[in-house]
């Protein structure tokens, strides 16, 4: 063994204890990246296969009611290659063991051969029969949520008639790789299911032969989306088309698109910083390293060592403790990418989704640690090359010290001898104090930044589900009616009050930008369902002009008092032109809000109403919502409470385990930076300690002198840390926001509690840790050294 690569052997096991923090920091920014790049690539990989395998449409368009032989025209317009003829409507189901009503999709299929378009994965039983009315295929999240087996049977409003269905298969779509309704953020699958249907059966129960309400077409290669949008909206229109929209508008689509671009920061963003922690560690490691070998760098190069061989001796001591980290890193990243991928199994269905760590990735994240590790030590081996033989053969010459405010003060005197050495040390020596101070508050901004998902998420939940949704159970009606309904509503058994509200399809425009829109008119005092903001301040609703959310205002690039152009896509299809009342910072989706009866002076209709928000009486619930289940004119019923234990049992669950992850990691990077520099400062200071010790200190006094500097300089880096935690989530937050939804910059006093405990924890574990060494500090040893 050559004679440096024994003295690789032995600086590797004599700085074990740093080198390990610094490779159990690696390891977690390893395990971040590969967990979270994997995800990306999988879901990126597997969107693409899936939607070109089973045909998923590029347009889409829904109409009242169209004739079969529009379609020969839609497939005649330039740029479209296929075109897919549907019947599609929402039911609502009585499924057993739910005491709720259950919303239904029904989509129609070809009876005797595949889609065109959106074609099934069918996971169990069979196709529909053809001329076997009341056979469904039942979508797979659905069917697992409730239990649904071959051959069970479930009970359905149909346009008016109540209708049973057969479950023969259970099945997967491209269209619902994300299976949600309309007006809702988070998936319920308990209460929500997309059941496809015979076309001919579904048909005739919705007295649509020889028509279609829905759908499909698919874009020829290199075709652009624009002139067929206008073509199928020019053809449509007179058969009560509600405007084609483009694949990047598709729900599931959007929801799933921004996940993989949300993905795509995170998964970059946050093995950044671990990473950039690592690389801060080696820094102080090396250079503290290269500072105290000056006489071995000068005995080396006095003994013919190159500068290259001396700069790739320490290079190695950096790749070492990295490339180690990198290692187990990759394997959590691997395991965990496993676990990910259950959890999004429960939200995203696909036919399969392989979360696979493959040899690049692996190759990637090496590199990525090697150049982390080259990075951090780049300043230290740079040192160590430059130092001149004759040089590094002095002792570092010792720092000028010169009496300052702190001894002039008179304060010194005040105070115990090891305390004054305390903060003599620390004025004197005030550049190291800022760079340990630094990294401290690199781990406490860490902890911060992670535990600020959990408040995301349970502020997420106290606007939507507490402040803004307040009412027990919303009822959508199959078509508006007249605001007489409101009455019927208020009489069924439990309800306690009644709100109405009315919800058009539309599109805004503001000049040459446009978007289509769900709009709504409600209640301006109404106290069932409110518009608040991201702070939970309500917003009262104008009697005039609409309410954007600011998303929405920018998107359209609208103020407050500018004019816009409402057309709606439905009934007669009026276009009005309104002012922009008020803009509100909400947290979801791209809203605009109306008051009801402006809302219904734009359309001309009189007054009218498309449901109502209802508070009901908890002990009469049940008969509530079962009396619901079997009312024709009701469409869909959503119980508040439902939805949220829904939301809490999933979604939430999720987040939270793949947050606690995080914190995990957190916490091991905060002990290994504050171990890291308590350690360091005992190297440093080992023949400064000696000495005192053989001038008759005691070992509790020094191990106070070297404690409580280090005590001293976690104090003030944990309020640091607090804002560099707090900018970190502020810039996370605007970096992943998206139409669907953003993020609130919030955090809890049980986040900054959490990280100021976790930092005083690690700082009395490293403190119990480095003093356990000063016990066993060998006077002789250390003071030989300098000699």
């Amino acid at each position: 063994m050559k004679a440096l690569n024994r003295k690789l052997t032995r600086d590797l096991w004599h700085l074990r204890g740093q080198l390990v923090a610094v490779a159990a920091v690696a390891m977690c920014g390893i395990a971040a990246f590969v967990t979270m790049r994997s995800a990306y690539v999988s879901l990126v990989e597997g969107q693409a296969d899936y939607y070109r395998r089973y045909r998923f449409a590029d347009v889409f368009a829904h109409a009242k009611r169209a004739p079969e032989a529009l379609a020969a025209r839609l497939r005649a317009l330039p740029g479209v290659a296929a075109v897919e003829t549907r019947v599609v409507a929402e039911v609502t189901l009585d499924v057993p063991g739910l005491p709720e009503p259950a919303t239904g999709r029904l989509v129609s299929v070809p009876e005797r051969r595949v889609p065109i378009l959106n074609d099934l994965h069918l996971r169990r039983g069979r196709w529909i029969e053809p001329g076997a009315p009341g056979e469904a295929i039942v979508s797979e999240g659905f069917a697992d949520a409730n239990g649904l087996q071959i051959g069970a049977r479930l009970g359905a409003v149909v346009n008016g008639r109540w209708q049973e269905l057969t479950v023969v298969g259970v099945a997967l779509s491209p269209e619902y790789v994300y299976e949600i309704r309309g007006l809702e953020i988070f998936p319920d699958n308990r209460r929500f299911g997309v059941l496809w249907v015979g076309r001919e059966a579904l048909a005739a129960l919705f007295d649509l032969e020889g028509a279609f309400n829905d759908v499909s077409l698919a874009l020829a290669p290199g075709a652009p989306e624009a002139p067929v949008l206008a073509g199928v909206d020019a053809l449509l229109g007179r058969y009560g088309g509600l405007g084609a929209y483009g694949r990047d508008l598709q729900l599931s689509n959007r929801f799933l698109s921004d996940e993989i671009a949300q993905d795509r920061v995170t998964g970059l963003y946050l093995p950044s910083i671990f990473l950039a922690v690592a690389a801060f560690l080696v820094h102080v490691v090396l250079s503290r390293l290269v500072g105290s070998q000056r006489d071995q760098i000068a005995v080396l190069k006095a003994f013919g060592y190159s500068n290259a061989a001396v700069g790739a001796h320490y290079l190695g001591i950096a790749l070492a403790a990295v490339l180690a980290g990198a290692v187990p890193g990759t394997l959590l990243g691997a395991w965990f990418a496993a676990y990910l991928a259950d959890l999004y199994a429960r939200f995203f269905h696909f036919p399969g989704l392989l979360f696979a760590v493959s040899p690049g990735l692996v190759g990637l994240a090496a590199a990525i640690s090697a150049a982390a590790a080259t990075l951090g030590a780049l300043s230290a081996v740079r040192r160590a090359v430059r130092l001149p033989p004759a040089e590094a053969m002095r002792p570092e010459p010792p720092p000028s010290f010169k009496r300052g405010l702190f001894e002039r003060s008179g304060v010194a005197g005040l105070l115990s001898p090891p305390a004054r050495m305390i903060v003599r040390n620390l004025a004197r020596r005030r550049a190291k104090a800022l760079l340990s101070t630094a990294g401290i508050a690199l781990a406490v901004g860490m902890l911060v930044l992670t535990r600020y998902f959990g408040d995301c998420i349970d502020w997420m939940v106290r606007i939507q589900f507490r402040e803004a949704q307040r009412e027990d159970v919303t009822v959508i009606l199959r078509e508006a009616r007249a605001a007489s309904a409101l009455d019927d509503l208020r009489h069924l058994p439990g309800v306690l009050a009644a709100e109405p509200f009315r919800a058009v399809s539309a599109r805004l425009v503001a000049g040459h930008r446009s978007r289509r829109i769900e709009l709504m008119g409600v209640e301006p005092a109404g106290e069932l369902r409110r518009v608040v903001t991201r702070q939970l301040a309500r917003v009262e609703v104008p009697p005039e002009g609409v309410v954007l959310t600011d998303a929405l205002a920018r998107l359209l690039g609208l103020a407050v008092g500018d004019a816009v152009t409402v057309e709606i896509l439905e009934g007669r299809r009026v276009v009005r032109e309104t002012l922009v009342a008020a803009t509100v910072d909400d947290l979801f989706g791209l809203t605009a809000t109306m008051d009801l009866r402006a809302l219904n002076r734009l359309l001309g209709e009189g007054p009218a109403v498309s449901g109502a928000f209802l508070a009901a009486d908890a002990v009469r619930l049940s008969a509530l919502t079962a009396e619901l289940k079997r009312t024709p004119a009701v469409a869909g019923v959503a119980v508040r409470e439902a939805m949220l234990a829904s939301f809490l049992q999933t979604i939430a669950q999720s987040m939270r385990a793949t947050t606690g992850v995080l914190v995990a990691f957190a916490c091991i990077i905060a002990l290994g930076i504050v171990y890291n520099g308590a350690r360091i400062s005992l190297s440093e200071r080992g023949h400064e300690l000696a000495s005192l010790r053989v001038l008759g200190f005691t070992r509790r006094e020094i191990a106070l002198i070297l404690l409580g500097e280090h005590a001293l300089l976690t104090l003030a880096a944990i309020p640091v840390g607090f804002g560099l935690g707090a900018g970190a989530a502020a810039l996370l937050a605007r970096m992943v926001a998206s139409d669907l939804y953003r993020l609130p910059l919030v955090f809890s006093r049980g986040t900054f509690a959490f990280a100021f405990l976790v930092t005083l924890a690690a700082a009395l574990v490293s403190g119990i840790m480095v003093a356990g060494r000063i016990r066993k500090l060998d006077l002789v040893a250390v003071l030989k050294t300098r000699e």
